[in-house]
């Protein structure tokens, strides 16, 4: 549901306002404006309040409980050569940058290889970067990309309030570069692990599931502002289970 935009309400206010006539009904006009103005104050800093508390809970759990499965992971990723962790910076909430954790699944090199594979990118004249038999990509990295489990370290992201569990995915500067002044809409709420492309939800069906890599970049921006739009705690929790069957029938993440 589509909250109502405050300035609109607050003009409204102020035209009555203007047109009132007694200096009782100026004091009464003047007291609704304050009144409306407190009151979504109170429902949108609740609502980043409770989304933000989710956040915590649901990032510390994963990390407690899955703690095993991270040295296991770390481990396997480190026989394979080279460091741990990739960090990678991605820019977040109103332009701001960061460094995004991810289990390393490419060789050590692989950002300086990149501009000689931006010619095989596979979503030509896009701006996203996409190629199915990425060279860079090692043999335990495959596993990981494909289990979704490179993802699991940007639950310290979310626990250091870079990222949100639920949120449109964080995007590298380069393809910021190229964003158009409608797709930086994506860029007014905190990135997010998973999202409504991310399980391929398009048409807004409770259980729809679907496969993302059918969703183009102008299709993942209409998402990512429909979610923004229409976010809420519960809708939140839903996209959180609904990635759970999409990452294990291979659509998400």
């Amino acid at each position: 549901m589509n909250r109502p935009d405050p300035q609109e309400v607050s003009a409204r206010m102020a035209e009555r306002l203007h047109a009132a006539q007694s200096p009782w009904e100026r004091r009464r006009l003047n007291a609704r404006v304050a009144l409306r103005r407190l009151t979504w104050r109170v429902v949108v800093g609740g609502t980043f309040a409770l989304k933000r508390f989710l956040d915590i809970v649901i990032s510390l759990t994963c990390l407690i409980l899955f703690a095993p499965l991270f040295l296991l992971l770390a481990l396997l990723v480190k026989l394979d050569g080279g460091p741990v962790f990739f960090a990678q910076t991605r820019v977040g909430f109103r332009g701001k940058e960061f460094k995004m954790l991810k289990y390393r699944s490419m060789i050590v090199n692989a950002e300086a290889r990149l501009a000689e594979l931006l010619a095989q990118n596979e979503k030509v004249g896009g701006v996203t970067f996409k190629m199915k038999n990425d060279p860079r990509v090692t043999k335990v990295g495959r596993f990981l990309r494909k289990s979704s489990l490179d993802e699991l370290p940007q639950f310290l992201n979310v626990l250091r309030g870079e990222m949100s569990i639920v949120g449109p995915r964080p995007a590298i500067p380069r393809e910021v570069e190229q964003y158009s002044q409608a797709d930086r809409r994506r860029l007014l709420a905190k990135p997010g692990i998973t999202c409504l492309w991310q399980v391929g939800e398009r048409e807004g069906r409770v259980f729809e599931i679907g496969d993302r890599n059918a969703i183009g970049f102008d299709e993942q921006v209409e998402l990512d502002v429909r979610y923004i739009e229409t976010h809420s705690f519960w809708r939140d929790l839903w996209l959180m289970l609904k990635t759970v069957p999409a990452i294990l029938f291979g659509k998400g993440m």
